[in-house]
């Protein structure tokens, strides 16, 4: 009963328009204050302790990274590199889009940000070579959702900030996801290029392609500074976003010199703004958690399915159907950030691994990018391709078909996610 009160009165309040942060804070205050006795020093003693995390503060450090480069030339010179190297095969510049999107994805950990560099430079390049604007559009709309699954994937560190699963075990999990996934989306789009004749490029020579590497190594190298610093013990998770930030800053303003210094403080501004979006997003789950835990509804909903002879196959098929749900309403850290901690404890009882159900997790919040009415990407494409969201909707349907396809892999093969985590020995 307490659980359809709660829920009830959350869903009440995002229908009347209300953002998803102040409807969780809302919720959370008007429960506690009318149908319990906890006094509202703990309320405040847990808004300061919920957020008093070091992981979390590598969201803003990443944020701030993802912001200066795509403000920067580094999506330029990973375009020009990856349409080196396959822009001779049908649809070359969409499989060079896919390309893009997976390596600024691994340095940018932001999905919406993929989107708007890799889109705002090849979608017009696409179009100008003769390719139809609803392929070219579907393409990168969807592979800019790699975002969420490559590491350093911020969404991934808000799923272990509130689970209190180890980040570094969740960037390594998803790394071969994330190259299978855009190994699929690059099928899909060369099956399609291939049917429909599309455009070829010239094959780059050797010289061309060692050009193109070398003026897009200094982004690349970021990659091997977080990544491969984490996984030899030099630095955490939140150390690494530090690095990231600096490094970023260092080859966009001085290596480069895509970024003069006087823009510098724009570009601070915006990252600021976002951060404190998502931390105050942050802040009202963590009430919402503490509400949920207290009234003990996780340790309820895991009693109540298990007694209903839900396995981890059929738990796993309900998990997925809630999340695409989910999707349709809510963006996806306010997903994770609600779900996760009520979710992930029926899954620990079930057997499934914690790090697994964070890659599925992560390939839902993917799907739900690319879809109405809140789908992210689709409005960030939109407004670069000037489509319409119905249309746009129309133009990603293989890949989004692809990307489902492929959860119903993940759901079902943690081997995928798990492989590299046990090779790490994490």
């Amino acid at each position: 009963m307490n659980a359809v009160l709660i829920f009830g009165l959350l869903i009440a309040l995002m229908l009347t328009g209300m953002p998803v942060s102040i409807s969780l804070g809302l919720t959370v205050l008007t429960y506690l204050f009318t149908m319990t006795q906890v006094p509202i020093e703990s309320v405040a003693l847990k808004l300061f302790t919920g957020i008093e995390n070091f992981g979390i503060m590598a969201i803003p450090f990443f944020i701030l990274a993802g912001t200066l480069l795509t403000q920067g030339g580094v999506a330029r010179r990973m375009i020009h590199f990856a349409t080196t190297m396959v822009g001779h095969l049908y649809g070359g510049l969409a499989l060079a889009g896919i390309i893009a999107c997976a390596l600024f994805a691994a340095i940018s950990g932001s999905s919406v940000a993929t989107v708007a560099a890799i889109g705002s430079i090849i979608l017009p390049e696409m179009v100008q070579r003769g390719f139809p604007k609803r392929f070219a559009a579907g393409v990168i709309t969807t592979s800019g959702a790699l975002g969420i699954l490559v590491p350093p994937s911020i969404v991934m560190v808000l799923f272990a900030v509130s689970t209190n699963t180890s980040v570094g075990k969740l960037f390594a999990a998803g790394i071969a996801p994330g190259v299978v996934l855009a190994l699929a989306l690059a099928c899909t789009t060369w099956l399609i290029a291939r049917r429909r004749n599309l455009p070829r490029m010239p094959r780059a020579t050797w010289r061309e392609r060692w050009q193109a590497l070398r003026e897009a190594s200094w982004g690349l190298a970021l990659i091997v500074v977080v990544i491969g610093g984490i996984y030899s013990g030099v630095f955490t998770p939140t150390e690494a976003a530090a690095c990231a930030a600096v490094y970023s800053f260092i080859v966009v303003v001085f290596v480069y010199g895509d970024l003069k210094l006087a823009q510098v403080p724009r570009a601070l501004l915006d990252a600021a703004a976002m951060s404190a979006m998502l931390l105050y997003i942050i802040t009202n789950a963590v009430l919402f958690s503490f509400l949920m835990t207290s009234e003990n509804i996780p340790q309820g909903m895991a009693d109540w399915l298990t007694s209903q002879g839900l396995g981890p196959v059929a738990f796993l098929l309900v998990v997925n159907v809630l999340l695409l749900v989910a999707g349709n309403v809510m963006e996806p850290s306010s997903i994770v950030l609600i779900m996760a901690p009520i979710l992930l404890p029926v899954a620990t009882r079930l057997g499934i691994d914690p790090v697994h159900f964070g890659v599925l997790m992560m390939v839902n919040m993917e799907v739900g990018l690319c879809h109405p009415p809140v789908g992210l990407n689709l409005y960030v494409a939109s407004g670069i391709t000037q489509m319409g969201i119905t249309e746009l909707t129309i133009a990603v349907l293989p890949w989004l078909l692809t990307m489902l396809a492929f959860l119903l892999l993940v759901t079902y093969w943690p081997s995928l996610s798990l492989f590299v985590p046990q090779m790490l020995r994490l």
